[in-house]
């Protein structure tokens, strides 16, 4: 055999990027009527992007020491586990504290078996994107709150968008949405800032915006 075309044990058939490739396949806001569908990936790309401003804020602005890049990362993959769970619905998933407990441990499940579909040399790298360590510190902790926050603001984007071009269908999500947003942002200065700063373009034309 020629030694050339070995490959090692670790190194075949790994499925996980061609997993992670299915976001573009999983719609969001699956209850409600979109003037434009969002897909997962989109929406992933968005949160990496806003996740990513709010370190640079928090380091420009409130003397954090924020991996920015790390940021985007965890973003990617927030919700990867959604490729096997599909969304549920936000009003579903947080119902209340079993469904929300129970949708919890079906989400790690999903992640777990992602986790699996690599090579074992390379899973801990990827792990440690998908879940804090249990010593991680102060900034890792808040980067991730960051991240949760970006998610939300993703969220109210898309209301705030699906408004300004007449669909009334998102009124109810946007206003629980702001308010959401709202209380991580009397937590999170670097949140304020962005809504001041960065929201209010969100739903312009392009000629507005250039």
């Amino acid at each position: 055999m020629d030694e050339k075309n070995v490959v090692p044990e670790e190194g075949r058939d790994s499925h996980f990027l061609a997993i992670l490739s299915r976001m573009k396949y999983i719609e969001r806001w699956s209850l409600m009527r979109s003037s434009r569908p969002e897909n997962l990936s989109e929406h992933s790309l968005e949160v990496a992007l806003i996740a990513h401003m709010l370190c640079v804020i928090g380091n420009a602005r409130y003397s954090r020491s924020l991996d920015a890049e790390r940021a985007a990362l965890v973003a990617l993959y927030h919700d990867a586990s959604e490729i096997i769970t599909g969304d549920l619905p936000t009003p579903v998933k947080y119902h209340d504290g079993t469904i929300r407990d129970a949708y919890k441990a079906v989400e790690r499940s999903a992640e777990e078996r992602l986790l699996a579909t690599l090579p074992d040399d390379l899973r801990p790298a990827v792990e440690d994107v998908l879940w804090p360590s249990a010593d991680a510190g102060e900034d890792e902790l808040y980067l991730r709150r960051l991240v949760k926050a970006a998610d939300k603001v993703s969220a109210l984007i898309k209301c705030v968008e699906e408004e300004r071009s007449g669909n009334a269908e998102f009124a109810s999500a946007e206003e629980s949405t702001r308010v959401a947003v709202g209380e991580m942002a009397a937590e999170l200065p670097e949140v304020a800032d962005f809504l001041r700063e960065f929201l209010p373009s969100y739903g312009a034309t392009l000629d507005e915006l250039l």
